[in-house]
């Protein structure tokens, strides 16, 4: 087994995103606050008091402007498919961004969402083939292909969506899938750095991010945020399913598990009470939990430590010396986290 090593442009692409978000997110806080574009509470949200939702902006530039920088520091991960990851990433988030401004029906979202799959489809990220048990590696129909695409990555950007319920949850989580799909990518043979160099700078927006965003959150990361952190995540899990010719590209599964639970129960639950399954409602995981008594950091910490187990059991199958790596990052974005929260604490008394 090969013994893989992290390139110098995943470490220094996701420290550029964490230390761009420590001043990139109260930029946008202030703004939101001075513009008012605030979430306001309803019943169906757990917040008592308006707070900027504004966050996927500054997502998005702390990862565009690290994958910039990288190429200015002449790490230029040039390859085919990278343009079907930004220009589609990009997309998703500017409907998101227009969603959390002027609000917009879930089922023109939806239209819009599969355009936007579509575009990245015929731009080569594609579903091409399945491994099926005692049958091996198959080729998938070209319609299959497209539908099981389309479906994929509108549904995962979806689920990523639907657990921002919960200060930190969505944003630990998208964390967490990243680093998890980064290593799964260093673990193939040949690894596929473009991949790992995307997930490991995601990773690093949103430990920038999440300092603001743990409860009690000063900014929510909004359709914006999830819905392009969902669709890096949904297409990253393709690009490794394009390159493993086994039964382990199913392991993005594992990685995906939380968000991939929830829609899936959501969805089953909202058709058998006879309602669509767009509309939103308050019965996802993260609002059981609350029912049952937890506090929203209890509840957050239960999923997390959920997710964390599986993006583990999924590194350490695809290659075991990946779980090292798993665990240091984890443990470093504890502390980062932890050490910035502590400062800016420090900073309100």
């Amino acid at each position: 087994m090969p013994v893989l090593q992290l390139s110098e442009a995943n470490i220094i692409g996701t420290i550029i995103a964490f230390i761009l978000g420590l001043f990139i997110v109260p930029v946008v806080i202030m703004y939101s606050e001075k513009k008012g574009l605030m979430d306001l509470p309803n019943a169906r949200k757990i917040h008592s008091h308006p707070i900027p939702r504004l966050g996927g902006v500054a997502i998005w530039i702390c990862t565009v402007l690290s994958f910039f920088a990288l190429i200015i520091l002449s790490y230029y991960p040039y390859r085919s498919l990278l343009s079907g990851l930004l220009l589609g990433g990009s997309l998703m988030f500017l409907l998101g961004l227009i969603d959390d401004i002027y609000g917009l029906e879930a089922k023109f979202k939806f239209v819009i969402q599969i355009t936007i799959a579509s575009i990245v489809f015929f731009l080569g990220v594609k579903i091409t083939t399945l491994f099926i048990p005692f049958i091996g590696l198959i080729h998938v129909h070209p319609i299959l292909s497209y539908f099981g695409t389309i479906a994929w990555i509108v549904g995962i950007s979806n689920a990523v969506n639907f657990i921002d319920g919960v200060d930190g949850l969505a944003g630990s989580v998208i964390t967490i899938s990243s680093v998890s799909l980064g290593l799964l990518a260093i673990a193939l043979v040949p690894s596929d750095n473009v991949s790992s160099l995307i997930a490991f700078i995601l990773a690093g927006s949103m430990l920038g991010f999440l300092t603001y965003n743990f409860h009690p959150a000063k900014i929510f990361m909004g359709d914006s945020g999830a819905l392009f952190g969902g669709f890096i995540l949904a297409s990253l899990s393709i690009l490794y399913q394009m390159k493993t010719g086994d039964w382990k590209m199913y392991l993005p599964l594992l990685v995906l598990a939380v968000p991939i639970i929830d829609i899936a129960f959501s969805t089953l639950r909202r058709i058998l009470k006879g309602i669509s399954p767009f509309v939103a409602d308050a019965e996802h995981i993260h609002h059981k939990l609350l029912k049952l008594g937890l506090s929203q950091n209890k509840a957050v910490l239960l999923l997390v430590i959920f997710s964390i187990f599986m993006g583990w059991i999924a590194t350490f199958i695809a290659n075991s010396d990946t779980t090292k790596y798993f665990i240091y990052a984890v443990i470093i974005s504890t502390v980062m986290i932890i050490l910035n929260r502590y400062a800016k604490i420090g900073e309100g008394k």
